[in-house]
Formats: C-alpha cells, structure tokens, sequence
C-alpha cells in the first residue's frame, strides 16, 4: 500500500546521527533525549520547545490579571492578616457581605413588623402572627434590640423602642418558661440597656420588672426554680416540676442574667439564687468533701430532681437540656472572674475529652457522642446540631478572648489551653462539613448520626436514612428540619475573630448563601421573607412557615460579626479610641448571643464551697441564703432609676447601718442622686469623723463598764474566774499567744537578784498584756496583784499573767483606750508589794535575761492590736 505522503529525493543527514530518530534539530543540535514513539506526545514536545516563552509570557500575564480583578485571588497569594489588615480589595469584599447580611435581616424585620408587629410568634409564609398570652410578651422585638443596634438600623430601632416603652408589660396572668424567657426577654433588656447611651431607663425599667417577677420561681423549698412561672401572680406555673425532674441546662443557664441584674439594681437576691442552684449541682460531682465522684468525672446528666439536687436518670449530652450547663462554667469565670468556675469548667473540660470525643469514618471528623446509660456505658454516635457552640466555647476558653498570637505570649498559657483550641477548631470543622456535606440544600440537619470504622465492629445505620455526600454521617427521617440555628456560625464567628483564619469566614459565607436561596419566599407582591425548613436534604426543600427569633437575634447577628472589620475587632476598642462594646475581651455573650459586659464582683463574690449542698444536711455550711422578697418596696421605674444613678456614684466606702438615722438618709440620698465630688468629698469627711466618734464613745462606755466590774468584784472579795472557750474573739489569736508567752517567761525566772526596776517591770507587763490581750485586762490584773501583795516576785508575776488570760470575762469590750490605765494600775500594785517585799528581807528570784524587755514587748502587741 503506497504511502500518502510525498517522497523526497534526498533524506538529509545531521551530523549528531547516531542511528536512532531525529525528530527535531535546533542549530545542528539534536534534541532527541527521554522521547516517546507517542506521535501525540511527539508533537506537544515539539509546541513547547518551539514556543515556551510565548508560554511563560502568557501564564504571567494570566495571573496578573486574576491579580487585579479577583480580591480572592490576592487574598490566596497572601497571608490571611496582611489580607485583613492592609488589602483595601479585601476589606471592601467583605463590607460588601456584611451589608447582604444586613440586607436579609431587614427584609426579615420589615415583613414581620407590616404583617406581625408586637406579635411573639410569626409565621412569614401566611404572613401572621399570634402571642403567647393574653398579651403580647415582645419576644421577638426584645430579642432583635441589640441586633438592631449592632446593624446600626436607627428607624427600626426607634419604634422597636417605643414600642418596649409604651406597650409592653410583664403583669398579665401567662405563663411562660423561666429559662427561654430569661435567655431572650431578660438578656435582651440587659443587652439593649448594656449598648445603649445610658441616658434614660427604658430598656432597664423593664428588666428589673421582668426580673422581679422571674425571681418567684425560685422560691422553692430546694431554691431550685420551676419550669414555668405565672407573670401575673408570680406563682408556679402550669407545668411547675416534670416528672423526670428539672432540666440540667435550663436552671443552670440563667447566671449571668441574674448576676448582671444584681450589678445593676444593688439587690443582692438575684445574685444568691442564681449561686445557689450552682452549689446545689456542683456537689453532685464529689463522693465526699475534696473527693471527685466518679461516677459523673465532670459530666452532668440531663435532668435533676427538683427536691434533693440529686441527678435523675444517666443520660449525659451536650445537646438539649444540657448544652448551656457547660456554656455558663466558662462565661460565668469571665464575667465575674470567680475562680470556682473556672474549676468546675476545666473538670468538665476534661470530662468531655475522655468520655465523649470520637472520630468518624472515613473522614475522622471529630465529633462529640452521647452517654445514654451514664459514662461507663456504651457511647450513641449522636450529635444534634446544638453541640456546634463548643468549638468556639473552647476557643474562647483557650485565649479568654484575645487572639491566639496574644493568648501565646500570656503566662497563663499551657497544654490545656492548647488541647481547648485545637479541640475547637476540629469541631468547627466538623460543623462545617455538617452543611458542606448535606444533600439538596447543604444545610445541617437537626441531628445527625456519625458512622464509626467498621473495623471497630460499628453498628451500621437503619435503612430509613440520608447519607452524607462523604458518608461520614446519616440523617434519620424525624432530623431532615433546619432551624435556621446559630451554633455553628457562633463557632465560626468565635475561630475568626481568635485565629484570624480566613478559611472560617469563607464557610461562614458559604452556609450564608445556602440559608438566603433555600429559605427565602417571595410572596405575590414582590415582598421578601425567610422561614424554617422541614426537610433540608432535598432540593427544593420543604418549607415550614415559621420564623424563630433567635434568626434576627443570633444567626445573622453572628454572621454579621463574622463579616464585620469595624466591631468586635479584638483589639478592644474601636478606630475612634472608643471601648469596643462587642469585643470579646470585654463582654460574654449569653446564650441567646445577648452582649452582657464585665464587671467587678466585689460586692457579690461566691461564697459557697465545691462539693458542699446547702440541701444536704449532713454536709452543710453556713451560705449565703436567697432572700427572695414578696413586695418589692420600689416600683419597676423606681429600681432602674436607682440603679442608673449606682452608676454614677461611688458610695463603696459607705454603709449606711453604721449612721444614725439622719446619716443614713443622707447615704440614701447620695445613692439617689447625682453629686458633684466637692460634695462627695465633704460628705466622706463627715461620715470619717461621724464613725470616730461613734468608736470613741464605745471605747469611753467600755473602759468605764470595766473599772465598775472590777470594783464591784474587789468589794465582793470575788477572785477572776478563768477563761472559758468562745469563738475566736477580735485579736485572740495574736493576744492570747502574747499572754502565753508572757507566763512562760515568767515562770523561768530562776537565780540572781531581782531588783525593784525588774520587779516593777515584770509585774506591769503582765498587767499590760492583759490589757491588750482584751476587755478589761487592766482591772482583772490589778484585782489579781492587789490578792496576791504578800507573795514573792514568782507569784505576783503569775497571778499578773493569769489576770491578763483572763481579763476579758471582766469586760468584754476591746482595751485599746484601757491599755494606759492598766499599765498605771499594775505599775502601782507592783511597786507596793516590791517595797513590802524589801522590808521584810525577802529577794525576788532573778529573771532569765531576754533579748527587750517584757513590758517593751506587750506595749508592741498593743499597738499591733490596734492597728488591726
């Protein structure tokens, strides 16, 4: 078969001929290493040899072009914080998101406020509303406040106001849940009252009346509150106790509401029954005084008897009713700085690492399990959705707040603190992929089930079930909703704003876009609104028509944060100089992404020992008790007003029990209103010298009540009578260790004379040390040195210290102004029995020599006792 191509006459030789193909020549130079007989390959050698650097110059202008026009591209070429800080491109990209964030919360606002306005519950499909009672409770305008606020939505916020300020009212007969009304109501008027200029009460004469009325739920026989609670007649509402008892998480998740409210109002009581519910929990963790138990390691089941403290039943999780049980060990040690939290979170800490951590397959996706029969049975691959806030909990916990370069350089950074941020960030992916991984919407479900290695002999899951795109997790049927829940964006929001990793802010903008395509509806008349789902696993979606508050209160607030280059920058204050109110160095979050600020505990403070209930009778301790009052003596307003001025006044070095009544208006009305501090100075003055007349006059009473004892005791013959124990009487201690040591010195006096100096000396320090030692030595002493004139030096010495011991019976008040006369009494006794001594030819035995004398001695340990 003849060939198609033309024959040449001649075949042309190179010299670099070796006998094998030559298939390309440049300058009489072969080329004809490591080739193929691929006649494709051939040729693409060939187009690249010919044409590299058309090759190279094209690549370089690709990428500088993807340079200019993609913020993205820059930002893959360049490290995450040059990116945040220095690329204009960057920022600008992710100003745009948080406006698109801010966009969807306002089409969200606007259609509730045209079709469900004041409403508590809001359906945005058939676009209406419906309340919880009677009237409406402002659960979803009181949650949006500081959302509001923090968007800078001025309008909306303004009505959202005034509507709080005129219509709303917490004295209609409803009952509601103490926790979720805590977490939202109360939180959300402390937040908006934390935000806020500060120039009037509104959003704080609300709480303190929401407050007041919630308090009545703890007024049980344990202090542990009920479930729910009537607004109205502040009694026990329907549900009270449920039979498998109180829900671990729900009464331990309304601390940091109360605490603050106790730091506004002054009102101690919102304080003591929030801290006693936590005593009452906590001693379930020891077997005995300082002895963990083991049975729980940290842990807490889900459900507590509302009578004993006791926990019911074993199930231990950290999704429902047991979630925001750990959430508020950490914030509650940040907020107040109370060290026992910090304690109990690090056991829980350690507790969740051993018992609950397990790795999917085939991703090994970290994730947390459950423990339905307690911790030393079998773990549930279980995870609900819920879980998702402990990644950014243990980030949190890891820096407190700083960034992880700050954070690193602290001295309080260790193996915990690094085992709490990277257990976070393996969290926070797994989360990630619990939307990334999901079919149909790329929503997370409700709950997913993980699967384990089969090699582990893992159980395989029902047929009935959705498998992830990686097969690391399953859905069961009943968990396909979504919530349009915050946990993991609240992860994410956490891990950026510690880590700086940008990685967290693209799957943050990634599940964003999900929820804006998959739960948006679009009614007839072009308005926009976004609803739950039932089904998140199918495209399209079935819908629920149902809008939860905490989608304005968390969800987009955290996205927004996540976004946000100008607030809650972790650096603590703004561009303007200004406190940052949202950074996390210095406000906790509640549980219902409310910002409550940081405050000083000093007139609070915990006062209750671990491992101790105040319910067991066999373990108790005096403890503060929560006096939970039935008529408050103010009114709402009244509180809030006082409360706002405690702000502007410092009144922490007045106690208004230790004036007379006149005094005490006057503190009461410092406390009321605002003084200028020329006024506060002079009013300091008046109460110092106020308190050392009151002093003077106790001692004056004192020293006379003494001198009569003594002369009524010497008239009578009667003789001291020797101490009896009591309970550690104001300078005992010190006092008592003076008149000891006295005695023994004394009763070591042995050999050589004792001249009248000496004697005088010895006998008046011991009359002395009585005199310090407490009420009445002075006199007590004296009546001892006058019995005893005809004894010898060795005798008057002890009798003299046997006075001092003793001396308090007589008087029983402090001897700082009796110090002088019992000196002068004793000297005097002593000099008269040292001159009948020396007349009668008796010598006092010497003295051992001390390094100062005695009476130098005594004189120090009254100026000491004095001082303290």
């Amino acid at each position: 078969m003849s060939s198609f191509r033309p024959k040449s006459k001649s075949k042309s030789k190179s010299k670099y001929s070796n006998g094998l193909p030559q298939f390309y020549s440049y300058k009489d130079k072969a080329v004809s290493n490591n080739y193929t007989e691929s006649k494709f390959l051939r040729l693409g050698y060939n187009f690249y040899h010919r044409y590299k650097k058309m090759l190279f110059i094209a690549a370089a202008l690709y990428v500088a072009v993807c340079w200019l026009i993609s913020p993205l591209f820059s930002a893959f070429f360049s490290d995450s914080a040059g990116s945040k800080s220095g690329d204009s491109s960057y920022s600008a990209l992710w100003n745009e998101r948080k406006i698109k964030v801010k966009d969807v919360f306002l089409e969200s606002w606007h259609d509730y406020v045209k079709h469900g306005w004041g409403s508590d519950i809001y359906a945005p499909i058939k676009q209406t509303g419906k309340d919880m009672g009677k009237k409406p409770l402002g659960w979803i305008i009181v949650d949006s406040l500081d959302t509001l606020m923090l968007m800078g939505c001025e309008d909306e916020l303004e009505d959202a106001k005034s509507w709080v300020d005129k219509e709303l009212t917490y004295d209609v007969s409803t009952s509601v849940s103490v926790f979720e009304t805590t977490i939202r109501m109360l939180g959300g008027l402390l937040s908006a009252h934390y935000l806020s200029k500060g120039d009037d009460n509104v959003y704080l004469e609300k709480a303190v009346e929401l407050g007041n009325k919630l308090i009545s739920a703890f007024n049980t026989p344990s202090g542990i509150p009920v479930v729910e609670v009537n607004l109205h007649s502040e009694s026990q509402g329907l549900t009270g106790f449920p039979a498998l008892g109180a829900s671990t998480a729900e009464i331990a998740t309304l601390q940091l509401e109360f605490k603050y409210l106790s730091n506004l109002t002054g009102e101690a009581y919102f304080w003591d029954a929030a801290e006693k519910v936590m005593s009452i929990l906590d001693a379930n963790q020891f077997s005995s005084p300082g002895v963990y138990n083991s049975d729980y390691d940290g842990l807490v089941p889900i459900y507590v008897n509302q009578h004993t403290g006791k926990f019911n039943k074993d199930l231990i999780r950290l999704g429902s009713r047991g979630d925001s049980y750990y959430e508020y060990l950490l914030k509650q040690y940040l907020q107040t700085n109370e060290e026992v939290y910090l304690d109990m979170y690090k056991h829980a800490f350690n507790g969740i690492k051993k018992h609950l951590l397990a790795e999917s397959y085939p991703n090994k996706f970290v994730f947390l399990g459950e423990l339905p029969t307690g911790i030393n049975g079998e773990l549930d691959t279980k995870m609900d959705h819920l879980v998702c806030f402990i990644g950014g909990l243990f980030a949190l916990g890891a820096t407190e707040g700083l960034t992880e370069a700050e954070a690193r350089t602290k001295g309080f950074w260790d193996e915990f603190h690094e085992e709490q941020l990277a257990l976070g960030k393996e969290i926070g992916k797994t989360c990630y992929h619990m939307y990334h991984d999901t079919p149909g919407t790329g929503l997370s479900p409700e709950i997913v089930v993980f699967n384990l290695d089969p090699a582990l002999n893992a159980k395989s899951g029902p047929s009935k079930v959705t498998s992830s795109s990686d097969g690391d997790f399953y859905i069961k049927s009943g968990d396909r909703h979504n919530l349009q829940r915050p946990e993991t964006v609240e992860t994410l929001y956490v891990l950026y704003k510690i880590t700086g990793d940008v990685k967290y802010r693209e799957w943050g903008w990634e599940i964003f876009q999900n929820f804006v395509k998959f739960t948006k509806v679009t009614g007839g008349d072009g308005a926009v609104r976004y609803t739950s789902l039932k089904d998140c696993t199918v495209n399209p979606p079935v819908l629920s028509d149902n809008m939860e508050s905490f989608w304005l209160a968390e969800t987009l607030k955290y996205l927004y944060l996540l976004f946000d280059d100008e607030t809650g920058t972790s650096k603590g204050q703004l561009a303007n100089g200004k406190l940052d109110k949202w950074d996390l160095r210095n406000m906790v979050f509640n549980t219902e992404a409310h910002p409550l600020p940081k405050f000083d505990r000093a007139s609070f403070g915990s006062e209750w020992v671990r491992g101790v209930s105040p319910l067991d009778p066999e373990r108790k301790v005096e403890q503060k008790k929560a006096g939970i009052p039935k008529d408050v003596v103010k009114n709402a307003a009244e509180k809030a007003d006082s409360a706002l001025k405690k702000q502007q006044v410092d009144d922490s070095d007045i106690d208004a029990e230790k004036l007379d009544p006149d005094n005490s208006k006057k503190v009461e009305a410092m406390r009321e209103m605002r003084l200028d501090d020329e006024i506060q100075k002079g009013f300091n003055s008046e109460f110092i010298e106020h308190e050392m007349e009151v002093e003077k006059k106790q001692l004056d009473s004192a020293v006379a009540d003494n001198v009569a004892v003594a002369e009524r005791m010497k008239a009578a013959g009667e003789k001291p009578v020797g101490k009896q124990p009591v309970a550690k009487p104001l300078n005992q201690q010190v006092e008592a260790a003076k008149v000891e040591s006295d005695s023994k010195l004394i009763k070591q006096s042995l050999n050589g004379p004792l001249d009248e100096d000496v004697a005088l000396g010895d006998a008046a320090a011991g009359v002395a040390a009585g005199a310090g030692a407490g009420a009445g030595a002075g006199a007590g002493a004296a009546i001892v040195a006058d019995e005893a004139a005809a004894a010898d030096a060795d005798i008057v010495a002890n009798a003299a210290a046997a006075g001092a011991a003793d001396a308090w019976v007589v008087g029983g008040a402090d001897a700082a102004g009796a110090a002088d006369a019992a000196v002068d009494a004793g000297h005097d006794n002593a000099k008269e029995i040292a001159n009948r001594m020396k007349a009668s030819g008796e010598k006092p035995v010497a003295k051992q020599p001390i390094a100062k004398p005695l009476n130098e001695q005594v004189e120090d340990a009254i100026v000491e006792s004095l001082n303290n």
